[in-house]
């Protein structure tokens, strides 16, 4: 299964229907000839959130279209497809089932080898679609369902430094953003409404900080921060607000990134040491600004994704489902769409960050 060969990405792990063409050559570089995206933000927009049978039914109505739509950009037909690759978990199991099974439906009619992506992995890489980003590397993998620090020695190896105990980053800010009457998706409009306003006016509380290991929790700044949207009068306030809010994640985020710095470094001795954050979050352009600054205070290289690709996209999974059928790890049709699967599994199961039986981040 050695390059060059092009492959056909599908993403349906939660509100987007994705399909990407990317080619990889001799030398494991990536080239993107397609990607597009079908938001489903208009269908979610009256609920506040994601609804798991809308999304369902949404990407049965889109997958074919949007496949189609993405072998037309890139000007290839299926014949010129060589691979395919899937989301397979985790997410909206649902949904993860319309594209994987589609995936499957392929690979079959067209005898081709399939590549069963965990979406998380998909993300972990995403970097590497317009860098030449050499492995390894340490990741910030922060997103609306998922935050956490990985040491990504390559595709199917990635160790777990640290995680959220609760809320992930992305649903801080999308909750928080609801409590200020915000639309949905609440995030970017957070990130828009809180330009130009004073990001000290409110104190918030500051999660961990006593603690030296690399994991997160933001439960503690959604509540303080929904209990002061409560209170706000003026749009002055919520700018305000919306600034504290921005600020705060940003810091805490960049406090935990730092632990997970000396620690990595400690580890990869005399080797030249990259920083890169990566998922929906890395968009925010705060959030990237401070954590740019702290890789440079550590010496490490700052890395991040276009922003076309930090959010869900089939690029990144077409891209991680070709590096591991280039290392020879093919998937049979029997592969299971899964709505949890961690990163580093190994880590999942000695150090869980949730007890069996309590809801919490997909990751």
């Amino acid at each position: 299964m050695a390059p060059p060969f092009l492959v056909l990405g599908l993403e349906t792990s939660c509100d987007e229907t994705a399909a990407a063409v990317v080619g990889l050559d001799a030398r494991g570089r990536a080239e993107v000839r397609s990607s597009v995206v079908a938001s489903q933000a208009a269908r979610h927009a009256p609920f506040g959130g994601v609804v798991p049978e809308v999304a369902a039914r949404a990407h049965l109505e889109l997958i074919e279209a949007v496949t189609q739509a993405a072998l037309a950009e890139a000007g290839v037909t299926l014949d010129a497809i060589d691979r395919i690759a899937a989301t397979a978990g985790p997410g909206l199991v649902g949904a993860v089932m319309v594209g994987l099974s589609f995936g499957k439906a392929l690979a079959l009619a067209r005898g081709l080898p399939l590549a069963a992506v965990n979406h998380l992995e998909g993300h972990a890489i995403s970097a590497r679609l317009a860098a030449d980003l050499p492995y390894p590397f340490l990741l910030l993998l922060v997103s609306g369902g998922h935050c956490q620090l990985l040491d990504v020695a390559g595709v199917s190896a990635c160790r777990r430094l640290g995680s959220t105990i609760d809320d992930a980053a992305g649903e801080a800010f999308d909750k928080i953003a609801k409590a200020l009457g915000l639309a949905y998706p609440g995030g970017a409009a957070l990130e828009q409404l809180a330009i130009g306003g004073d990001p000290e006016r409110y104190p918030l509380p500051r999660a961990l900080a006593g603690r030296g290991d690399c994991d997160f929790s933001f439960s503690g700044l959604k509540t303080a921060a929904a209990r002061l949207a409560e209170t706000v009068e003026s749009d002055e306030d919520r700018r305000d607000l919306a600034a504290g809010v921005q600020a705060a994640i940003a810091r805490q985020l960049a406090e935990r990134s730092e632990h997970a710095m000396a620690l990595y470094a400690a580890q990869h001795k005399s080797r030249q040491n990259r920083f890169v954050v990566a998922g929906g979050v890395a968009a925010n352009a705060v959030v990237r600004a401070r954590l740019e600054a702290t890789a440079t205070d550590y010496g490490f290289a700052f890395t991040a994704p276009p922003l076309a690709y930090c959010t869900d996209n089939a690029a990144m999974i077409a891209l991680a489902g070709a590096e591991r059928l280039a290392a020879g790890l093919a998937d049979g049709l029997d592969a299971v769409a899964r709505p949890r699967w961690p990163l580093d599994e190994a880590a999942a199961k000695a150090r869980p960050t949730h007890k069996p039986g309590r809801k919490g981040p997909k990751a």
